[in-house]
């Protein structure tokens, strides 16, 4: 299905939004209890009294598929009923449908079936084509759709087969052995045949003189047919012929005497408007020719009675007065598609984007083909040479959504959406063009999960959106397909490090909920194994730093992901990493900050009372890593272990006093105005110890903690100081005896950067 990328009144490219039908079908698809129940033998059926005509049927199971739901036999087994449903046009694609779904679908008689990448329907089904077919005007049977090829992979012998479907005007087929039993005689209606990738065998086209309605026929990749086509210059009625194959370097495609042989078709083929010769050589080798005619054959001619036709190629001599409507060549011998005079208004080639473009639309159901003329519009993007935006995307998106399962032409468009999205038009991509890039992205690399080529292009594209705002929509897939690449790549791969780095930003600038999701998918374990496997080989790189980073953003105020880090041993990793790496300043403030976060726990500081973790934390009062950073986080967790009483401390060395003492030491030595590397979503945690009376220095480094930051970065922090009723909080700390004088001037210092900071607002 194509995107329909549009070119906006307001220079944006964006898709249509959708209709209040369209609206409809995605709320009925998202919710199949408005329709229907679970029986008690656990399948699903239609609900009483629901009875549903065809339009609604139709749609539903186009846009059931259009919404990325899998279509299996339990969808389908809502139709099972022919009185209350109806169904007449069914397009099947990437549906892991089983014969037994197949043959509910075809007892409504349908109108037409297309079937695309269904690999669960098998030769055994062809039956049903045989019980059901009569009314059948359209049938499509495309890649992996088994239907009429062999009942096993390493058969030899076709199907014996025979098309009982009298009515059928479209027939496609794709890959089948047709032999020479075959009948098409009484297929009178027949107007559109597709034999791509069909194998002749024995079955000569001869069989086809006798459909009087034939005006189209596509033999790409059929090969050979060079001993065919007397029989094809016998269908006199065409108007469209393909005899293109995807490549001619096996020696398919040649001809012996390509002019003469395309001069015989057009002389026979007089009606023909599209006609495909890609990757033959049968547009010659681009020698022009003239061709002299008059009224009398021996005498000379007035310049009225005479013209000349000019073309490069030699064959569709006799359609330079009456161009082709289309002519396909691409990748043909001697570059045909480059040369100048080419009888036709439009032209599939690679010579330059026009060409591509037309290619692409052409070959939308040719999955190899498609996937070169996407290799093509890569190397445009790559070089910025690209102009018709808005097509280009239309045309990747939809050769993506259309062959999901083939693999290289995910990689090749996801190549390409790479340049399409990092180039300057990006800026002007409205939300539902986003999204549509964004899931297609995802389909793919949820499809061919074990492919690096495919993650690293994903996740590459991906990188260029903005996070977290623009995937919040796919957040839970997204991160499933992260933890993949993070956790199943090769040691050290590219895969890994931009994976980990992608699950970080997103970590990072999410809400508790999805915090929450991280954890539960086990985000925790996974930084676990990456910090392990590089503390055994004594290796520090940029995934063991960012995999702290991760964890100390998944903790942020969210007490059940810290509790999995303790209990995943994260002490005892924490305590291994400051010995191997005692000198990774990055390192070593990721893991303070994090054990900042688990420290705020009231009901898992008790975990952190131990001799060894103390004195760890005290030795780092003293630390200059990272500017201040190190120091300060070590005195937080030392802030909130001591606020909960001298009961709570129950070790004897070092003692609380001691410690106390060396914590407000270190505060002291602080500067008030150093620049931070952190970020506070809430000053609760904080608030809550300049509520601390009973131990001053757990207040002194509150009150510190928020004259630091509304001094550096007063627009954000003076805010959340006054809508979390900080000043009053502050005032009242102000007023009460315990507190040093210290701290109640450092609490003064808060309270009028905050009021200096309103005063600002109001006069601006």
């Amino acid at each position: 299905m194509s995107c329909k990328v549009r070119l906006m009144e307001d220079g944006s490219l964006d898709e249509e939004p959708l209709t209040l039908k369209e609206i409809a079908y995605q709320k009925l698809c998202n919710n199949l209890d408005i329709i229907s129940s679970h029986r008690p033998d656990g399948q699903r059926g239609l609900n009483p009294g629901i009875v549903l005509p065809n339009e609604i049927c139709d749609g539903f199971l186009e846009n059931y598929q259009r919404f990325n739901r899998p279509l299996d036999d339990s969808v389908i087994r809502l139709f099972e009923d022919t009185q209350r449903t109806s169904l007449k046009i069914v397009n099947l694609r990437n549906s892991t449908l089983s014969s037994i779904g197949l043959e509910t679908l075809m007892r409504h008689k349908l109108f037409a079936l297309s079937m695309w990448y269904c690999d669960m329907i098998t030769v055994g089904s062809h039956h049903l084509l045989a019980h059901y077919g009569d009314s059948l005007r359209s049938l499509e049977l495309g890649i992996s759709s088994h239907l009429l090829q062999y009942a096993e992979p390493n058969e030899k012998e076709p199907v014996d087969f025979q098309l009982t479907c009298p009515h059928l005007r479209r027939l496609v087929l794709n890959g089948v052995v047709m032999h020479h039993r075959l009948q098409f005689a009484h297929l009178h209606d027949l107007g559109h045949l597709d034999l791509t990738s069909c194998v002749l065998a024995n079955f000569s086209l001869e069989a086809l003189g006798s459909l009087p309605n034939l005006h189209t026929l596509i033999l790409f990749n059929v090969w050979p047919i060079a001993n065919q086509l007397h029989a094809i210059c016998c269908l006199r009625r065409l108007c469209t012929l393909d005899i293109s194959i995807s490549s001619s370097g096996n020696g398919h495609g040649t001809y012996d005497l390509p002019d003469q042989t395309l001069e015989m078709l057009m002389d026979n083929l007089r009606h023909l408007t599209h006609l495909d010769i890609s990757g033959t050589n049968l547009a010659g080798n681009g020698v022009a020719t003239k061709e002299s005619t008059s009224t009398s054959g021996s005498q000379p001619s007035t310049k009225m009675e005479q013209h000349f036709a000019l073309t490069d190629i030699p064959g569709l001599a006799s359609r330079t007065q009456r161009p082709l409507q289309f002519l396909g060549l691409y990748h043909t011998a001697h570059w045909a598609c480059k040369r100048h005079d080419i009888p036709a208004l439009e032209v599939a080639g690679d010579a330059n984007e026009q060409q591509i473009l037309t290619a692409a639309r052409y070959y939308h159901d040719r999955p190899v083909l498609l996937t070169r003329v996407l290799n093509d519009l890569y190397h445009l993007f790559r070089f910025e040479n690209c102009k018709d935006i808005h097509t280009a995307l239309d045309v990747v998106l939809s050769a993506m959504d259309r062959h999901l399962k083939f693999k290289h032409m995910q990689i090749s468009g996801s190549a390409t959406l790479f340049y399409i999205v990092k180039g300057r038009d990006r800026s002007k991509f409205g939300a539902l063009l986003r999204n549509h890039i964004i899931r297609t992205l995802l389909n793919g690399m949820e499809m061919h999960i074990t492919d690096d080529t495919m993650l690293r292009n994903g996740y590459l594209t991906l990188t260029q959106f903005h996070m977290p705002v623009d995937v919040l929509f796919e957040y839970e897939r997204l991160i499933k397909i992260l933890l993949h690449g993070v956790s199943k790549t090769e040691q050290e791969g590219f895969v890994q490090r931009i994976a980990i780095y992608l699950l970080n930003t997103l970590a990072c600038q999410v809400d508790g909920r999805q915090k929450l999701f991280l954890g539960e998918l086990g985000v925790v374990s996974t930084m676990f194994t990456l910090i392990k496997d590089r503390l055994t080989r004594s290796v520090f790189d940029d995934v063991m730093e960012v995999a702290w980073s991760t964890m100390w953003n998944v903790t942020d105020e969210t007490a059940i992901n810290c509790k999995r880090f303790l209990d995943g041993r994260g002490m005892e990793y924490f305590l291994k990493c400051l010995h191997t790496f005692p000198d990774r300043d990055e390192l070593l403030r990721n893991m303070m900050g994090l054990l900042g976060n688990v420290a705020e726990v009231k009901w898992l500081r008790p975990k952190l009372m131990t001799q060894e973790f103390i004195e760890v934390f005290a030795r780092l009062l003293d630390s200059l890593s990272d500017g201040i950073e190190v120091s300060y986080n070590a005195a937080g967790v030392l802030a909130h272990i001591a606020s909960d009483g001298a009961d709570a401390w129950t070790i004897k060395t070092p003692s609380r006093e001691h410690v106390l003492e060396r914590m407000v030491a270190a505060i002291q030595r602080w500067n008030i105005k150093s620049e931070r590397n952190i970020n506070y979503r809430s000053f609760e945690p904080i608030l809550s110890l300049v509520r601390c009376y009973e131990t001053p220095q757990c207040q002194h480094w509150a009150v510190w903690a928020l004259a630091n930051l509304t001094q550096v970065y007063p627009e954000k922090y003076c805010k959340l100081v006054e809508q979390e009723n900080g000043i009053q909080i502050l005032n009242e700390l102000i007023e009460h005896e315990s507190p040093y004088c210290e701290i109640k001037r450092i609490a003064r210092m808060v309270i009028e950067q905050c009021e200096s900071g309103s005063d600002r607002m109001v006069e601006g």
